[in-house]
């Protein structure tokens, strides 16, 4: 797949954009292990397959408009599967990095990594923090990708957030402690891999996203697939506990 490149930053938001294209969409990208085993694999051989898929989402949520991206790289539960499976998770993430980011800030394109990261190796933390500083000033699309991540997690450390600020534990309070308290909720939420869950990804983010499952696994989800999440999307009335009245009548 091609990289990303600065003409596309030239036409993050033109012509192709829609005004359908949702604002921020969330993807879990599930399917990578499956595929690999699909193609007599090894499972890490579809994760590399899977960071090629990533390039290519990116690219094209960015033509379309979308302004903020957010994708579940590693979940906090992954550590509990194979250990050569996480090393080579870890080694991926790290050579992914090296190569991706001249790639993302030409593109005007800002990282940001979501996600607890005490437990992760120094060298880790240094390789995400040095991430997020080189893409930092670009003022393009904003691209989270959620590492070590887990919703209940995130709840939990803003409650105690705002508990050591005493703060009373309100939805406010919460909501500005949360990881992604710089980004509005996700618009949509995209789970390739033909599973129907979101499996503690953005839990206190999603209450009101729409959700939109894929039978394709993440390696195969393509341009295609992803304008067809977004056309189910338009076709959606998102009422946020209204009736469809309040919403004709707003909207008029």
């Amino acid at each position: 797949m091609d990289h990303l490149s600065a003409p596309m930053a030239m036409a993050r938001f033109t012509a192709a954009a829609t005004s359908t294209a949702p604002h921020h969409v969330a993807i879990v990208m599930d399917g990578n292990g499956r595929w690999a085993k699909k193609c007599l694999l090894p499972r890490i051989a579809g994760h590399r397959q899977g960071v090629e898929s990533l390039r290519r989402c990116i690219r094209a949520c960015a033509e379309r408009g979308v302004r903020v991206l957010t994708v579940f790289a590693f979940s906090s539960e992954n550590w509990s599967r194979p250990e050569d499976e996480v090393s080579g998770l870890m080694e991926l993430m790290g050579k992914a990095l090296a190569k991706e980011v001249p790639e993302l800030q030409r593109a005007g394109i800002c990282m940001r990594f979501v996600g607890e990261r005490a437990s992760l190796s120094p060298r880790m933390q240094q390789s995400l923090a040095s991430g997020e500083a080189a893409t930092a000033g670009n003022s393009g699309m904003v691209l989270n990708v959620c590492f070590n991540y887990g919703g209940r997690w995130d709840i939990a450390q803003a409650a105690a957030q705002a508990a050591a600020r005493g703060e009373p534990i309100t939805e406010a309070a919460l909501s500005r402690a949360m990881a992604l308290s710089h980004v509005p909720d996700p618009d949509l939420l995209i789970r390739t891999g033909g599973e129907q869950r979101i499996s503690n990804f953005l839990l206190w983010q999603c209450a009101y996203s729409e959700l939109f499952f894929s039978d394709k696994l993440w390696p195969d989800f393509d341009e295609a697939a992803l304008d067809e999440a977004f056309a189910a999307y338009a076709a959606r009335e998102r009422r946020f506990g209204r009736t469809s009245a309040q919403v004709a009548q707003a909207a008029g």
